[in-house]
C-alpha cells in the first residue's frame, strides 16, 4: 500500500504538470443487467506508462452468480514502440489504487493528529481505503457501517489479518460512526447520501470514492456546500462525480466551489486544509492514470522477481 500511494502521489504530480494524457472515458450500458463497462486510455510522459484499463461492473453478480461485481483487466504497452509489455488482472489492482489515491488525499487532507476513521461500506473496496489511511495517519479506531452485518463481520476478520492496529468495530448507525470521527471513507454504491450533514464534526476529512454516476451521491449536497472539495479531474468530476453536480444542481455550489486536484495539492499549486475546523472533501470518480501507475510499478516488480507468464504474440 505505501508503494502504490507513492505512485499515485508520482501520477497525479504528472497529470497536474501536463505530463499526461487522460482520454474522458468510454461507457457501454448494459441496461439488461443494470451493467455498465468502462473503457480507460491513458500516458504518462514522465514514467513513460502507457496503456489501458477496461472494467466491468455488473451489480447483480455476487447474489445471482456468486461472482464478483467488479472485473478488469489492464493492459500496458512500451511508449517507444507501442509494443505490448503485459496484461494484469485489474480486479485487485482496482481496490489497491482507489485505496491508495484515499491515502494520498488523507496525508494532504486530514488533519496530522487524526485518530478515529469511518468507513461506509464492507466491500474490497472498503478494505483497501482502511490499509490506505492507517498508512499515512496513526488511526486508533475504525467503525464500519453496512447494512449487511455478516458483511461488515467479514471485513473485521479480513483487516485484523492484514494485520490492522486499530480497533476496529461495527458501528450501530451513521450518527454513531460519525460522532468523533476524524476520517470518513464512502466506499458504497448508494444512489441517495449515506448520513445526514449535520452528523459530520467539524475538522473531518471525506473521501467519497463509492459513485461515478451523475445522478448518485453518497455524501449529502449539504455536506459538499460546507466543505473544502478537491477532485481527482476537473473533466472527470464534472462529467460523473456525482456527489458535486448534486449539490451544484441543488443550487448549493457552482464550479468555483472545486478548490482544485490532488495533483495542484501534490504540485503545491492549491492550499489544502486551512483550519483545524475545515471540512475537506476529496471526490474520486476514478481515472486510468491511477491504474496504469500502479500496474507499471507491478511490472518492474515481476520483472525484477521473474514473476508471470511470457505469452508470444
Amino acid at each position: 500500500m505505501e508503494a502504490a500511494i507513492q505512485a499515485m502521489i508520482s501520477a497525479f504530480s504528472e497529470l497536474a504538470a501536463d505530463q499526461a494524457a487522460l482520454p474522458l472515458r468510454s461507457r457501454i450500458e448494459l441496461p439488461d443487467h443494470a451493467a455498465v463497462a468502462l473503457f480507460m486510455p491513458a500516458y504518462l510522459a514522465q514514467s513513460g506508462v502507457l496503456g489501458t484499463k477496461v472494467v466491468s461492473v455488473f451489480p447483480h453478480n455476487p447474489t445471482q452468480y456468486q461472482q464478483p461485481s467488479i472485473y478488469a483487466l489492464i493492459a500496458l504497452f512500451d511508449s517507444q514502440t507501442g509494443k505490448p509489455l503485459a496484461v494484469l488482472d485489474g480486479t485487485h489492482l482496482t481496490a489497491l489504487r482507489t485505496g491508495a489515491v484515499s491515502g494520498a488525499a488523507t496525508h494532504y487532507l486530514a488533519r496530522p493528529e487524526a485518530r478515529v476513521l469511518t468507513v461506509f461500506g464492507a466491500g474490497v473496496q472498503a478494505r483497501t481505503q482502511v490499509q490506505a489511511v492507517c498508512a499515512v495517519r496513526d488511526i486508533a479506531e475504525v467503525r464500519v457501517v453496512n447494512r449487511t452485518p455478516e458483511r461488515a463481520a467479514q471485513l473485521l476478520e479480513l483487516l485484523r489479518a492484514d494485520g490492522i492496529a486499530a480497533q476496529v468495530q461495527i458501528a450501530a448507525d451513521a450518527a454513531t460512526a460519525l460522532a468523533g470521527a476524524d476520517v470518513v471513507c464512502c466506499a458504497t454504491g448508494a444512489p441517495t447520501p449515506l448520513f445526514a450533514a449535520a452528523e459530520v464534526s467539524a475538522g473531518t476529512h471525506i473521501n467519497a470514492i463509492g459513485t461515478h454516476t451523475p445522478q448518485h451521491a453518497e455524501v449529502p449536497a449539504a455536506t459538499v456546500a460546507q466543505a473544502q472539495v478537491f477532485v481527482d479531474d476537473w473533466d472527470a468530476a464534472l462529467a460523473e462525480a456525482g456527489d458535486i453536480l448534486c449539490a451544484r444542481a441543488a443550487g448549493l455550489i457552482d464550479i468555483r466551489h472545486i478548490r482544485g486536484t490532488l495533483g495542484d495539492l501534490v504540485l503545491g499549486n492549491v492550499q489544502g486544509r486551512t483550519s483545524p475546523t475545515d471540512i475537506t472533501l476529496f471526490k474520486s470518480v476514478g481515472i486510468a492514470i491511477q491504474d496504469l501507475a500502479v500496474a507499471g510499478v507491478v511490472l518492474a516488480y515481476a520483472r525484477e522477481h521473474e514473476i508471470g507468464v511470457e505469452v508470444p504474440l
